[in-house]
């Protein structure tokens, strides 16, 4: 067996097209669909099926898909052993929610890169799951730990949030002084039907319903709320870089949330992405707790 053709079998199946692994590989989706054929015509069986929504893996595909993955796993591993433990290099892709990638992972990572100069990350930030098995990513930062999918879990630290809005807000509206008083105020938001973990559903918490102002986005909310525009539930680790918000009503409304690092299990082989996950944890850690701390600060 070819690994090549393994290579390409993988891309199939994580992209579910010959076009997306055409891409990801940079070959011709032809030649894509040939090498799947071939591969099929080596193991003597489908590997894949034709569906409304693309390639989707036969029985016989799903159970040589560990196969793959297991041989992948070792190359790569076998590369890295080859290169020695001087210092991080090549590629890592990281997914987050984007309060993680806007305000805690550009400096943590510019840390790591710093001291690891052969190192390029990618930082993808989108306000959904991410599907590690598919290979969006490497690893994925999440709000909460995954019930299913074969990925491991770690726990990296737990942050606080908190209800702000703009002095100039508090300044017109006035500052509420207890949770009723929140109803007359315009609260910002999740989008209630974009909410894609339940550790997001700030406002049930809250008890309050719906926002007249809301964003799948972190950042637009916080805009929102440097604007002047309502109250809304913030970062304690994005305050420091709006200095014009003020927490309001802290001892009675404080939520408290976990990130975890999401990684695929087959990687736990990969001493590269080992020692960059260690770097990464350590990372959030102390700066979740440098951030809070001068959140703490703040008038």
């Amino acid at each position: 067996m070819d690994w090549d053709d393994l290579r390409v079998f993988l891309a199939v199946a994580r992209g579910e097209s010959l076009t997306a692994a055409g891409r990801a590989l940079r070959i011709d989706p032809a030649t894509v669909g040939r090498r799947v054929a071939r591969l099929e015509g080596v193991m003597g069986a489908a590997l894949f099926a034709k569906s409304q929504t693309g390639y989707v893996l036969t029985e016989d595909g799903a159970r040589l898909m560990d196969h793959a993955e297991a041989a992948e796993a070792a190359m790569v591993g076998a590369a890295e052993a080859l290169q020695g433990t001087q210092g991080l290099t090549g590629q890592i892709r990281i997914g987050a929610p984007d309060g993680c990638a806007n305000y805690l992972l550009p400096q943590v990572l510019t840390a790591i890169c710093d001291a690891n100069p052969g190192l390029e990350v990618q930082i993808v930030a989108l306000p959904r799951v991410f599907n590690l098995s598919k290979r969006e990513a490497d690893m994925a930062v999440a709000v909460s730990r995954p019930e299913t999918g074969r990925v491991t879990a770690q726990k990296i630290t737990d942050y606080r949030l908190h209800l702000a809005a703009s002095a100039d807000y508090l300044g017109r509206c006035g500052t509420p002084m207890a949770r009723a008083d929140l109803r007359g105020h315009r609260l910002i938001g999740y989008i209630p039907d974009m909410i894609f973990d339940k550790e997001l559903d700030y406002m049930a918490e809250v008890g309050l319903g719906a926002v007249p102002l809301a964003s799948n986005s972190v950042s637009v909310q916080l805009n929102w709320l440097r604007a002047g525009a309502g109250i809304g539930v913030v970062h304690d680790f994005a305050l420091p870089a709006a200095p014009e918000l003020r927490r309001v009503l802290v001892e009675e409304v404080s939520l408290t949330r976990a990130f975890w690092l999401i990684r695929h299990e087959g990687d736990r082989r990969l001493e590269r992405l080992n020692r960059f996950a260690g770097l990464l944890m350590a990372g959030l850690r102390a700066e979740v707790a440098r951030l809070e701390s001068m959140a703490d600060a703040q008038p």
